[in-house]
């Protein structure tokens, strides 16, 4: 088979479903354009000679039966759905190089020994419906019915009458998860520049990590800009000012993997000729070691309220994210960096500082992750680009990953 043009027109063709006229996808949760990706992907698992099914939700499966150890399973794949007006390789990339990676692999080798799979998870980006990973939490049963009764999108549509209009419903929870998934290996983009800036090809991922997410809210006194002496100020804006610069000044400290971030930020009244009394604002902070991660964020918190004592502002601060760093499965990850090897492809062991469909997955079952460049680190954005080289190189690294872990003994 042509590998390369297999790819390319199958990223092509599906990119098309959910367009939008300035170049980027809008692909979301249940809407028709979700329904007709999905669709694509069937017909192409279906010309795979792939068993296909669907589960109770809309997760996709096509399913190539082992010779020896068919209850043994292999899996790789990802989320078919996209942000809004993103890019055409966050998730569906990893799908599409799934398929033909083990397409390859039956015109080569014949049948696996363990069975093979290919999932096309429902959702993970959380785009439309105030809920995210709901593919790979109902993979895992994790996902719950109150989970989502009851919430909409903007437009006012409730979830669950529009997962039924799909044809889809609830999971049954009496049932247990599945026993025979033995290592589940999803390829991603990188959506971060490490690899472009160091001139690799394939980043193998041992951790995503953690994620302590917050709003906080500063309240001090708005007044009158040019009668209120600075002495006399309670300057929220000032108040923020101070805590962000100063913990970003601990987090360069700190150093890497630990990332933080004031992503929001929205001072009252907001005018130009009244002292901000009161300012919301948003703080993401991320590590690899999760003691870390709380102590740090701990501290901040402490300075938080302490420089809001020390400026007459009262500091109210919600801790509404607490996500566990994840670590991948050390065998996993072992055959991903052989597979690498084999291939003769210039790799780094890294983690991921974006969370993906693996963090759900990998408590579960045995996983690890492969990345390929993001050209300029771009994503979420119709932008978001790799070389056909390095989008060919991370097919053949799954598929030499996929072959160790379902030819071999």
């Amino acid at each position: 088979m042509d590998l390369e043009k297999n790819l390319a027109e199958d990223i092509a063709s599906l990119s098309q479903i959910g367009s939008d006229p300035t170049g980027g996808i809008t692909r979301l949760l249940y809407t028709d354009e979700w329904m007709a990706a999905q669709k694509f992907v069937e017909k192409r698992l279906t010309e795979n000679q792939m068993e296909v099914s669907f589960d109770a939700v809309g997760n996709l499966f096509g399913r190539i039966q082992g010779s020896k150890y068919p209850e043994e399973t292999i899996l790789s794949g990802s989320h078919i759905d996209t942000v809004v007006n993103g890019g055409h390789l966050d998730g569906q990339y990893g799908i599409v190089a799934a398929y033909v990676a083990i397409s390859y692999l039956l015109e080569t080798y014949g049948q696996p020994l363990r069975s093979l799979e290919v999932i096309s998870m429902a959702e993970e980006e959380g785009s439309r419906f105030p809920t995210v990973f709901w593919g790979s939490k109902n993979f895992v049963r994790e996902a719950k019915r109150q989970d989502v009764e009851g919430i909409a999108d903007f437009a006012g549509k409730e979830f669950v009458s529009e997962m039924q209009r799909q044809g889809f419903d609830f999971r049954d929870e009496s049932q247990p998860k599945r026993e025979d998934i033995k290592a589940f290996v999803e390829i991603h983009i990188e959506q971060g520049n490490v690899l472009e800036n160091e001139e690799l090809s394939i980043g193998v991922v041992n951790n995503i990590a953690g994620q302590r997410r917050y709003t906080i809210v500063l309240k001090g006194e708005a007044n009158h800009a040019g009668t209120t002496p600075m002495g006399y100020r309670k300057d929220a804006v000032y108040g923020f000012s101070k805590i962000c610069s100063e913990v970003i000044e601990r987090a360069v400290e700190a150093g890497d993997p630990l990332v933080v971030t004031f992503g929001k930020v929205e001072p009252k009244p907001n005018t130009v000729n009244v002292v901000p009394g009161e300012v919301l604002f948003t703080m993401d902070c991320r590590h690899t070691d999760g003691e870390l991660l709380k102590a740090f964020t701990e501290d901040v918190e402490k300075l938080i309220h302490q420089v809001a004592e020390d400026h007459q502002l009262s500091a109210e601060i919600d801790l509404w994210m607490d996500e566990a760093p994840v670590p991948m499965n050390e065998s996993v990850v072992a055959a991903v960096e052989k597979a690498a090897q084999a291939a003769e492809l210039p790799y780094k062991l890294m983690h991921s500082g974006a969370g993906h469909d693996s963090q759900i997955i990998a408590p579960h079952y045995p996983s690890a992750m492969i990345f390929v460049p993001s050209i300029k680190g771009i994503s979420h954005n119709p932008a978001e680009a790799t070389e056909q080289e390095d989008l060919i190189a991370g097919v053949k690294v799954l598929a030499h990953t996929l072959y160790e872990l379902a030819y071999k003994e």
